[in-house]
Order: C-alpha cells, then structure tokens, then sequence
C-alpha cells in the first residue's frame, strides 16, 4: 500500500512511478460495503484487497498493474464491476475497466491560449456520424478544413461509454471512459491537440443530471449516488445534496476535471442543467464553474449550459447571484427562426410568430421570454435577462434534438424556400449571439438527422415506444399515415443514414460559400464585433415581413473619421418599396450614402442576384433575401441647386 497524497485525482485507477518501480493506486467509493478487492483480469487469483478510508473510500497500492491492465472491483467478496471512476471500457460499459497512463501522451499544444467566451463560432460534432467511419481519427482528418471554414469551437455530443453499437450519447454511464466506439482515449487526446495546432477549441458536451439506464453500476458501490427527493425527466436524479452527497458531487467535479486536464479541453457544455437539482448553498453548476476555471489554469474556458427553463441567473457573476458560467442556448431564437422557415406553429412552437419583431427582440435581449405568460406550458416562462451580454446566448438554426424532432429528421434547408434560409442564415451568422452551426449545415447537407440508440431488446421497445409518444405533440406526426415513415431508433440504418457525406462540400458549393463568406464578414468587419467598446445595436420593423439591424461602430472609428456602422436588412416576404422612409436607423451618417456590400441572393449563392437598394426615390427592398450595406462619402452634386424662390 501506498499513500494517496500522490494521485493526481481522488478517484479512479492511477499509474504511479517512484524511482524503479511502477504500479496503480486505486481509490473508489463504495460507502455501503465493508470489502472492496481489486480483481486483475487474466491473472487467476490476483485478487488485492483495498484497505478502508474515511468517508467510505477504499484505496491500495497493486505493484504487478500497469497502463492497459484490465480490472474490476470485486465487492464484499461476491460482486464485481467496472470502476465508476474507470478512464476507459474497451468493451463497453459491462465489460472490465483498463488502467489508462494519460501522461504518457504527448502534447503540443503548449502555446494555446484557451477559449474565451467573445467571438466564437460554435460547431456542434456528432464523432460517430461525423465522418463514415465515425472515429476520432476520421475526424481530426476533418479539422484543418473546419478552420477554413471559419469554425473556432466544436461541441462535441457526450462521449461518455454508453451499452449498444450507436448512440446519441445522453444514456452514457462510464462517465470517465471516453466511448471504445470512436477509439482510443489518445485519440480523443490527439484530436484536441490537433484542433487546437488549427485554431479551433474543442468543449466537451456532458451529462450530469441523470445516467442511462443500462450499464449503470453506481449503485452497486452506493445507494446515495441518487435521490428520489426530485423527479427527474429520464430516470433517476442525482444526489447532489441530501446524505453522502460530498462524495457524489467530488465524483463529478472530478469528472468536470477530467476532462480539461487529461484531455486538454477548452471547456463544457452541460446538458439539461434545469434536471441539476441542488439546495446546498453553493449550487453544483457554481461548483462546476469553480473547478473547470481551476482546471484550465491560464487557459480561458468556456462553459455552456442548455435551461429549457431559461434561467440567466446561470451565466451571471458570481459576485451578483449568479453561477458564473459563459453562455445559454436560446431556443426562443430557433423557435421563431423554424415558424419562419417552415410555417409550422405546432408544440413548443405555438408561441412564436416568427416576425421581424421576435427577431430583433431576439437580437436586442436574447431571450423572447423573460417571465411572460407561455401558453404551451401553461405557465410564465424565463426570467429578466435584459442585462445579459451578446455572447451569453448561443443562437442556432439548427442542433442534434431539433432536427431530429421534424418528421423525417430533416434539415431546415430542405424544409423551407431557399431564399428564406439563406437570408436567416445571415441573421443567424452576423446577429449579435454566439452562432452555433450543426454538423454538415455548413455545406447544406442533405443528410437527415434522426433519434438512434443501440440497447437490448426490451430496453429498445420502450425507446421506440418513447419517441413515438413524444413526437406525438406534434399534430401532424400524430397521424395513421405518418406510421410507416417512422425510423426505428434501434436499427442500424437509422443509425448509418444519419452519416455525413463530404462530397456534398462540392455539390452544394453555392450553401458552403455562403456560410464562409458570413463568417468570414463577421470576424473582418469589426462593426459586427459587439463585445468591444463603444458598439452597439438596434432594430426596427420596416414591414410585417422585414426588419433592419444598425451595427453602431465604436467611438474610436467614429473619431477616425471611417464610421464603420453597417446595416443588415433582412426581407422574408416580397418585393418592397419603401417610399417614403420615416425610420431614423436607415439614414446613413452625416455626409455619406449607403452602399450594398454582400446579398443572399448573390448568384454565387444560387440567388438571381440584387439591385441596389437605396436610390434617391427611396428603397427597394428584395424580397426573400438579406443584404448588408455600408456608408460610403456621399458624391457631391456638380449641378447648382435650383432655388424655390428668387432672391430679391
């Protein structure tokens, strides 16, 4: 036996060296239990038993492990199962655990500077449906062409070890052991680090409100991992804190830990955060916060969090009541953005028009609602947002639940007239929130999205069962008819239709051009840059179809004499003319014009093209299209003016 003063963490299977000699010290809870022994795999009767620390701990020393030693726990002298703590399953999560040396790997990423929360360009990753082959390897042969295209940040759908040959991920149960499906816990490692060598962060998509329902041995260690004190959506809610809960929540900020300090990951986004139930006096989201910041050292971290509820109390200050972390998805902005694009007003979309004043509102505020009245919940909803910050919200057109929940997983752009998505598609990349794109949205990918989880048999009978229950809100998914289009979550095929296509990068080169361009427009033109000093923006309706954006420029432009402001006017109805035009954001600054700098219905977008849409008549706004425009001097008339009046 050895002291545990040299792990590096409090739990789990650690490689350690003094002078000559290597072993592994194991820790693990198991409160409930007066035997735990550490059980090697391939070695009839190597059996070491742990000895008991305080708080319910057992911990020892084996001198005959090593990295890649295969183990279980053996539990008063009956039961063995993998380690909760376990760094990798390399048959899955019933199978044994395997010692994992996580210094052995080699970084060079040794310049990056992290992520900060200003400025980014999400890219939400599915690794097994990224690429055909669905490995981490694949993928980061991926990464120099994401930078290109602009990406700074992907999210990555939960990876912890999950039963079955597929998955979405959100039923993982090896919280530590990154899937054996998409390979080796290096290969995680190497594909951050080469992320990183192109510019692009990588934050890490994890689940700690509930674990899935196969696979799960918590409670074979502990009964006080859960609590039936709260009604959790998906099973059982974690016990964050009634008794024993020190060493559950040290379990999974721990787990938060892992992941920025073995992985060198840039930061979290947490799943279902309103399912995080805590009535201690600091909530476990702050504790997260703590911990992730503490982890990255010098290296800024971004950390995201989804609220159904739309709490902002989780991303204010510390210091003024709040948790402290970075962003929220706004799904008010996805919601009006689909009533727009597809017409459809069903479900959680009832109370949303998708009209030029949800989107400036959106744009302004963030949230559409901050404590109003929600009809189809029945209840207010939001809270006061009105002071959050234009990065706090992550805006979206398009992530893994909302495709999927459309009748045939569909992506938007094939269920909405191409003019429209292209000129949302401006709004989404140059609005003052932080975008997110979903994978292959970038290249119009005409790949559909669909609900896929591999389990047993019974188990996948619910699940089919499940889905078909929750799509049912959806009146036109809740039809006879619709039946036989419905995909089986469980069937491989739902699973492999769902993988990218690469090729498409060239077939819909006019949709890849456009969403570089934006980007690119968006991290050049510095008026679109809102978290700097002196920026700022406002809205207007011009009509029931459309609506202009103002990017104030900052002070230090003006003083300059450049004047940097811009316009973005976006029409989702016809042709418009507006003569005359009595709305202050659409007159240029003092002594300039405005000039059209970009359309969405440039040709090279496969648009018919635009006119100029400011004459000294007034505008004309095309219809189904976004334009920017910019002020330009204004050319000075060489005609003398014509007086109204002699003078005398």
């Amino acid at each position: 036996m050895t002291s545990q003063a040299r792990r590096r963490m409090p739990i789990g299977a650690e490689v350690q060296r003094s002078g000559d000699k290597t072993g592994v010290h194991f820790r693990v809870w198991a409160p409930d239990h007066s035997d735990v022994e550490v059980l090697i795999e391939g070695e009839p009767g190597s059996v070491v038993p742990l000895t008991r620390d305080d708080g319910g701990y057992f911990a020892g020393f084996v001198a005959n492990a090593g990295a890649g030693t295969l183990y279980r726990y053996q539990i008063d002298g009956t039961q063995a199962a993998p380690d909760p703590a376990s760094r990798f399953q390399p048959s899955g999560p019933h199978g044994p655990s395997q010692v994992i040396d996580a210094s052995t790997f080699e970084w060079s990423d040794a310049q990056w500077k992290g992520v900060s929360p200003q400025g980014q360009i999400l890219y939400e990753m599915h690794v097994g449906t990224f690429t055909p082959e669905g490995t981490w390897k694949a993928a980061e042969a991926q990464l120099e062409e994401l930078a290109d295209a602009g990406i700074s940040v992907i999210e990555i759908m939960p990876v912890a070890d999950f039963p079955g040959r597929f998955g979405w991920g959100y039923d993982g149960v090896a919280l530590f052991a990154p899937t054996w499906l998409f390979g080796h816990p290096d290969d995680f490692r190497s594909f951050a680090n080469r992320a990183h060598a192109v510019g692009i962060g990588v934050i890490l998509d994890v689940v700690y409100n509930h674990l899935g329902p196969d696979g799960n041995y918590l409670k074979k260690y502990s009964e006080q991992y859960f609590t039936f004190k709260y009604k959790n959506d998906w099973g059982e809610a974690i016990n964050f804190d009634g008794e024993g809960s020190a060493a559950v929540r040290e379990f999974f900020l721990t787990n938060a830990a892992l992941w920025i300090e073995e992985y060198h990951l840039d930061g979290l986004r947490l799943d279902a955060t309103q399912q995080i139930f805590d009535d201690s006096p600091s909530h476990m989201l702050a504790e997260i916060e703590a911990v992730v910041r503490g982890a990255g050292g010098k290296r800024a971290t971004f950390l995201v969090a989804e609220n159904e509820p739309q709490d902002s109390r989780l991303v204010r200050e510390r210091g003024k009541g709040g948790y402290g972390l970075d962003a929220l998805w706004n799904d008010d902005f996805h919601h009006t953005a689909t009533v727009a694009l597809t017409g459809k007003r069903e479900a959680y979309y009832t109370d949303y028009s998708g009209s030029p004043q949800e989107f400036i509102s959106a744009a302004k505020y963030g949230f559409l609602y901050q404590g109003q009245y929600y009809k189809w919940q029945k209840d207010r909803r939001g809270t006061p947002s009105l002071d959050l910050k234009p990065w706090n919200m992550v805006t979206f057109l398009e992530n893994h639940d909302q495709v999927a929940n459309s009748a045939h997983g569909q992506r938007l752009l094939q269920r909405s007239q191409p003019g429209t998505y292209r000129a949302l598609t401006a709004l989404l990349l140059l609005g003052p929130g932080t975008p997110m794109l979903f994978q292959g949205q970038e290249f119009g990918s005409s790949k559909p999205f669909l609900y896929f989880a591999d389990h047993m048999p019974e188990l996948s009978q619910k699940i089919l069962k499940g889905r078909g229950e929750f799509l049912a809100q959806f009146p036109s998914m809740n039809t006879p008819e619709r039946s036989p289009y419905f995909c089986d979550p469980g069937s491989p095929s739902t699973f492999e239709r769902c993988k990218l296509d690469f090729n498409e990068r060239q077939q819909h080169a006019e949709i890849y051009d456009l969403h570089k361009d934006l980007i690119q427009m968006r991290k050049t033109h510095s008026a679109f840059r809102l978290h700097e000093p002196g920026h700022r923006l406002d809205g207007a309706v011009l009509s029931d179809s459309s609506f202009v954006l103002r990017y104030f420029a900052g002070d230090s432009e003006k003083e300059e004499g450049t004047s940097g402001d811009r316009l973005l006017i976006v029409n989702l109805g016809e042709d418009l003319e507006l003569n005359p035009a009595p709305e202050p954001l659409l007159a240029p600054p003092a002594g300039r014009a405005w000039i059209m700098t970009w359309s969405s219905d440039d040709p090279r977008y496969g648009g018919e093209g635009t006119y100029a849409p400011e004459t000294e008549q007034g505008w004309k706004l095309p219809g189904n299209c976004a334009i920017v425009v910019k002020p330009t001097p204004l050319r000075l008339k060489t005609a003398p003016l014509k007086l109204e009046t002699k003078i005398k």
